[in-house]
């Protein structure tokens, strides 16, 4: 549920402004390292963005200390990572089944364990801040690469884990400040924007518990989301209505052909244009109800024969015979009707 294609892989690392980071500091300072074919794509495209941006971090003076590593990570109590399976952010109303899940699944930490977490994320994002003040304007090695990466990956594993264990609260507030105007699955989703920069900025040295900084953030989001929507109902009152943009002109043309066609066809058969016989004449009229004193409801071949007396394949034949008379004088009018039209557009073209 949460991985590579999550918001949380989607939000790029803040930027602070340092002199020492010049301009054209990304420009394919690796491109020639002998190591280079030891990285994959997904580790050239961190580590090209890790020499172009200064990490960003929450100082503490723990980092400082003698042991620090050790102090932080091996002394420090393992974080239990939650069960996220349960959640479904686009679901305006959990299943009972999923509730029972999300009670099962969801932890709760802590105020000594937020504390430990947030300086694991924190330590691992001054470390890369640290190997990049080292590095420089210079071309990194191989031991700093490896080392740039490897506390990055663990850096991002820290913040999608405290991400993860404060999904329900995204949620919870999306629940309680529902807005009639606003989609619920875009309310989420600023949710864990939010939610996702509170965990970037937050100082566990101050003593508040996450939850307590992050519902203001929340909140926030939720409320500029708010107004950003009004904003865009002003301009745009309605919604977009699919069936406004189908146009049935093509339909009109086609219906207004076919009964200028038919009326053609009537006044072909009605003043005997093709040269029909009597007998193609009268199986003409019955077969498609064009009598001229009283329309009829068509007639089949069958009927039609036992009018005139023959099979009704042989009435089959008679029927296609006329109809080839009638659309080789239709295709006529047709032809000089359309030669007319183009001489008639033409001409002011000429004058």
């Amino acid at each position: 549920m949460i991985g590579n294609t999550s918001p949380f892989d989607r939000i790029r690392e803040r930027q602070r402004a340092s002199d020492r980071w010049s301009q054209d500091r990304g420009q394919n300072l690796f491109e020639d390292m002998d190591y280079r074919t030891g990285l994959t794509l997904n580790d050239e495209d961190i580590l090209k963005r890790l020499l172009d941006q200064p990490m960003d971090y929450i100082d503490s003076q723990e980092f400082y200390n003698k042991g620090a590593e050790q102090a932080i990570f091996d002394d420090a109590p393992d974080i239990e990572r939650p069960d996220v399976s349960w959640y479904r952010p686009l679901m305006d109303d959990l299943s009972a089944a999923n509730k029972n899940r999300n009670t099962a699944g969801s932890i709760v930490l802590t105020a000594a364990e937020e504390r430990v977490i947030f300086l694991q994320y924190n330590y691992a994002r001054h470390r890369v801040a640290q190997l990049q003040h080292e590095i420089g304007p210079s071309r990194p090695d191989e031991n700093q690469v490896k080392s740039l990466l490897h506390w990055y990956c663990r850096a991002r594993a820290f913040r999608e884990q405290i991400a993860e264990t404060n999904l329900a609260l995204v949620l919870a507030m999306a629940k309680r400040t529902r807005m009639s105007e606003v989609d619920f699955a875009d309310l989420v989703s600023e949710g864990n924007m939010a939610l996702l920069r509170s965990v970037d900025k937050f100082d566990c040295g101050r003593g508040f518990k996450f939850s307590t900084y992050a519902c203001r953030a929340i909140l926030k989001a939720f409320s500029r989301q708010g107004v950003k929507l009004s904003k865009y109902r002003q301009r745009f009152p309605t919604d977009f209505d699919p069936a406004l943009e189908k146009s049935n002109h093509l339909e009109i043309v086609r219906s207004v052909r076919e009964k200028e066609l038919a009326e053609e066809v009537k006044d072909i058969v009605g003043s005997n244009a093709a040269s029909l016989s009597s007998v193609e004449q009268t199986v003409v009229h019955h077969r498609f109800g064009l009598d001229r004193e009283q329309p009829q409801k068509p007639l089949t071949l069958e009927q039609v024969g036992q009018i005139i007396g023959v099979t009704k394949e042989r009435v089959r034949q008679i029927q296609n015979k006329a109809l080839e008379k009638i659309k080789s004088i239709l295709d006529e009018r047709t032809e000089g009707l359309s030669l007319k039209d183009d001489d008639s557009a033409a001409r002011p073209a000429n004058n």
